[in-house]
């Protein structure tokens, strides 16, 4: 099987970095003119090397400390790192912070190369060689091969071949739980083809005719194509270097630092958690409200720091957890990678991993508990990173969009995990969104308490609108997250939920004598008047209810249309049930003496059912509603 394998070149400035790729690869990743010209990299040079089932792709880097920046644009992507140190000059400045940085941003497999043997005695190399393992001892690279190669006279070269394919070999397989992203570190423009966006392709794949999405601007693009190592190809797969040609998008539009997305997937942020590692020989540690330059993907984006923890403070050589307010928005994955560097004078201090994509400001009587989820963060658990995510998004409650959006995960992953914390008794499923299960008791409790406080203010009532305890409860919560809440009480036959309101299971209204009397004059009345009843108003006149009793007299006529007993008709018209039966089987009856079709004229139903046009026309349309007829122009179609 053919893997796809990306190296990058560390170390100081004239070393030899560039030359040596192009002594191994036979092309020269300096592209720029006045990279020639000067005889130095100042931005990121890229080539590559077959060696048997493995393809390398070479990035090369800057070492002049004044490009450290174009250094970390290129040094994300990379599987395993070459660093480089001259013969002549032995370890330099810019060796250190190179191997700072690739330790910083996770690289765990690496070779060591001394170059320019040609320009030493054999007494000097050995010398060389310790103060190299002096700089790796107790790192990543402390058991890596050690190479001596000239790439003027061409020693070495082939031992060296042969070591970086034996350690390539040993690089774990790419993140294949992820969706396709890919940090732009360079953009340029072909004359016929428009916008080429290269490179590492960290996760997932790209093909021609996929629509992606460059972020954080959110443009829709089109790949028009895709080539790996200079040559077409119909898939790019995870690992690779990779050059992209888009359509819908303008050079103009686009900057190194921006991410090839899948559509709809991922999201910009500017305020992340993390967890931060000061290095031991920093000038300085990470402050609260300390401006830095935070590099992560292709990406530099400027930052104040909170550190979350009282003292304010991470100390040189310490770990702790902080928070970074970014300047222009970013996009980053938890567990991603990321290094900080000083605003001014310009340092490596520190870097570490993205553990919340998604933060917001803490407060500070939550930092135990933001402490608490984010250690849990920390830990590989999928699932216990899953449930740590639904806790910080509260009582809102987290979607599946939202967890995707913070961990790049894909459906596959998505859905298992999900199915994972549907089945645990500490995460609640409320309609699709995720909230812990002890919010969402509090949630159905405060509607226990509201039903209660109001059948207890008004014992009368049919019950507590639907909106009105929506707006009492659920104010920032998810309209799932209601209709949740009053299923699940409902299931429990804690409550009763109806079109408009909801009440209480155990709830029933207990009439006095004086109440019960004054629902039978109502009943009375109506079915005494049958389609003609009276208004309201006209009711309560004939009833002898004062104005100030009216309130609650219309509470106990709303019993009454609970119970079925009379029917509104139109707004104050309301009619007893049984007459309005009684019309319907008269109009069916009518209906069949007119087939086969069956119309209806206002007069010949207000004769039919004895009434006026006063209440022959609300009868008509509430028939309408109730589809027991249909208009048809001046008349009605009787259904059957």
């Amino acid at each position: 099987m053919k893997r796809s394998i990306v190296v990058g070149t560390a170390g100081h400035i004239d070393h030899g970095k560039s030359a040596l790729v192009r002594a191994l690869t036979g092309t020269d990743p300096d592209r720029l003119p006045e990279e020639k010209r000067r005889g130095i990299t100042i931005d990121l040079g890229f080539a590559d090397l077959q060696l048997g089932d493995l393809r390398l792709g070479f990035v090369d880097v800057p070492g002049h400390e004044r490009f450290i920046k174009n250094m970390l644009a290129g040094a994300h992507g990379i599987d395993l790192v070459a660093l480089v140190i001259a013969a002549d000059e032995g370890v330099m400045p810019q060796t250190r912070e190179h191997f700072d940085i690739c330790r910083l941003l996770g690289v765990g497999q690496g070779v060591v190369v001394i170059t320019k043997s040609d320009l030493v005695d054999a007494e000097m190399l050995p010398l060389v060689e310790d103060e190299t393992k002096e700089l790796v001892r107790g790192s990543f690279l402390e058991t890596a091969p050690i190479v001596t190669v000239s790439s003027k006279t061409g020693a070495g070269l082939d031992q060296l071949k042969s070591t970086i394919g034996d350690v390539a070999g040993q690089v774990p397989a790419r993140n294949s739980e992820q969706v396709t992203r890919l940090p732009v570190d360079r953009v340029f423009s072909m004359k016929g083809f428009g916008a080429v966006v290269t490179g590492t392709l960290i996760s997932g794949e790209i093909a021609e005719g996929d629509e992606l999405e460059l972020l954080p601007s959110g443009i829709p693009v089109r790949v028009r194509g895709a080539q790996v190592h200079g040559k077409a190809v119909v898939k790019a797969e995870a690992g690779q270097r990779t050059a992209v040609n888009l359509s819908g998008v303008e050079v103009s539009q686009i900057e190194r630092g921006m991410v090839l997305a899948a559509p709809r997937r991922l999201r910009p942020t500017q305020i992340i958690d993390a967890s931060v590692s000061v290095l031991p020989n920093a000038s300085r540690g990470l402050r609260s409200r300390a401006r830095v330059r935070v590099h992560t993907g292709a990406a530099e984006v400027l930052a104040r720091v909170r550190v979350l923890d009282e003292s304010g403070d991470v100390a040189i050589g310490a770990t702790g957890l902080v928070q970074f307010r970014f300047e222009a928005p970013i996009v980053v994955l938890h567990n991603d990678h990321f290094v900080v560097r000083s605003y001014s004078p310009q340092e490596t201090i520190a870097g570490g991993i993205v553990l919340h994509p998604f933060a917001v400001k803490h407060r500070g009587r939550e930092l135990s508990r933001t402490r608490r989820l984010l250690e849990q963060l920390e830990q590989q658990d999928r699932q216990q990173k899953f449930q740590s995510f639904v806790e910080f998004a509260g009582n809102s409650g987290a979607r599946l969009t939202d967890i995707a959006a913070a961990t790049g995960w894909n459906n596959q992953v998505l859905q298992s995990v999900a199915e994972l914390a549907r089945a645990t008794p500490t995460v609640s499923d409320a309609g699709g969104v995720f909230l812990s299960a002890e919010i969402f008791k509090n949630y159905c409790d405060q509607v226990r308490e509201e039903l209660d406080k109001f059948h207890k203010r008004d014992p009368l009532a049919r019950g507590l609108l639907r909106e009105t305890l929506r707006e009492k409860v659920f104010t920032h919560a998810a309209p799932e997250i209601f209709a949740s809440a009053i299923s699940a009480l409902e299931s429990q036959k804690v409550l009763v939920s109806d079109k408009e309101t909801v009440r209480s299971y155990s709830h029933s209204v207990d009439l006095s004598a004086q109440d019960q009397g004054l629902r039978r004059t109502f009943e009375d009345s109506y079915r005494k008047a049958g389609v003609e009843a009276p208004s309201i108003e006209e009711l309560m006149t004939q009833a002898g209810v004062g104005a100030a009793q009216r309130a609650h007299a219309r509470k106990i006529l709303q019993l009454l249309i609970d119970a079925g007993k009379i029917v509104r008709i139109q707004g104050d018209m309301l009619m007893d049930a049984a007459a309005l039966e009684t019309l319907r089987q008269k109009l069916l009856a009518y209906a069949g003496t007119k087939e086969p079709d069956r119309l209806i004229d206002v007069t010949t139903f207000k004769e039919l059912a004895g009434v006026s046009r006063k209440y022959a026309i609300p009868l008509l349309e509430y028939f309408d509603r109730s589809r027991v007829t249909r208009r048809a122009g001046d008349k009605r179609v009787i259904l059957k």
